[in-house]
């Protein structure tokens, strides 16, 4: 009986890799996926250009960066942060990250840099959820980040991982789950990511820094 039951099991597993990759090909979720992988690679390259550029011909990041340190305590520039990953994301989490590179405890700030922008996407999540009682707000939010509900339904879980490591608004993503109801908790499992993108991040950022 068991041994009948094995390869049972491995077809149906095997048919519903088939049917969910049929799936993701329908709904263009590998594509999306290189666009925004090949987007995120541009912005990061510009990014790092630009720094390198400033820093050879106008500016030197290193005192600039001590000086950011000098001047603002953590507590501000945590605050600042925390309140970037809660409303759209507008500040680049890169330049913290490189912040916390000329800290006494860099890894100890990076820590506490992911855990605010996880928080962050938990609070527009929450935001996104209670918005149905401002119907008219909730109306015109809804057609601002329409492209990221539709993915995100489409989606579900994998869509969020895209907005937790790829150069995608965290907060967008976690605000579109809040409004369409997406399950709280797989909300939370898959925002997780958030932490290895800082890590990745990090690793690159403190070889520069």
């Amino acid at each position: 009986m068991n041994t009948n039951r094995r390869p049972r099991t491995s077809q149906v597993a095997v048919k519903r890799l088939v049917l969910l990759n049929r799936y993701y090909r329908i709904t263009r979720f590998y594509d999306f996926i290189r666009d925004t992988s090949v987007k995120g690679g541009i912005v990061i390259a510009v990014f790092v250009a630009i720094l390198v550029g400033l820093e050879y011909f106008v500016l030197d990041f290193d005192v600039l960066l001590n000086q950011l340190v000098e001047t603002y305590s953590p507590a501000v520039v945590f605050s600042t942060f925390f309140a970037s990953e809660t409303v759209l994301g507008l500040l680049p989490p890169e330049i913290f990250i490189a912040w916390a590179s000329k800290a006494d405890t860099p890894w100890l700030f990076l820590a506490v840099l992911a855990s605010l922008s996880y928080l962050g996407g938990v609070v527009a999540y929450l935001a996104g959820n209670r918005l149905f009682l401002i119907p008219s707000v909730k109306d015109h939010i809804e057609m601002k980040i329409a492209r990221h509900i539709v993915n995100l339904r489409k989606w579900g879980g994998l869509f969020v991982f895209i907005g937790a490591m790829l150069p995608l608004p965290h907060s967008i993503v976690s605000l579109a789950c809040g409004l369409i109801k997406y399950s709280f908790r797989s909300y939370l499992l898959w925002a997780l990511f958030r932490f290895v993108r800082f890590v990745i991040y990090a690793v690159i950022l403190f070889q520069i820094f």
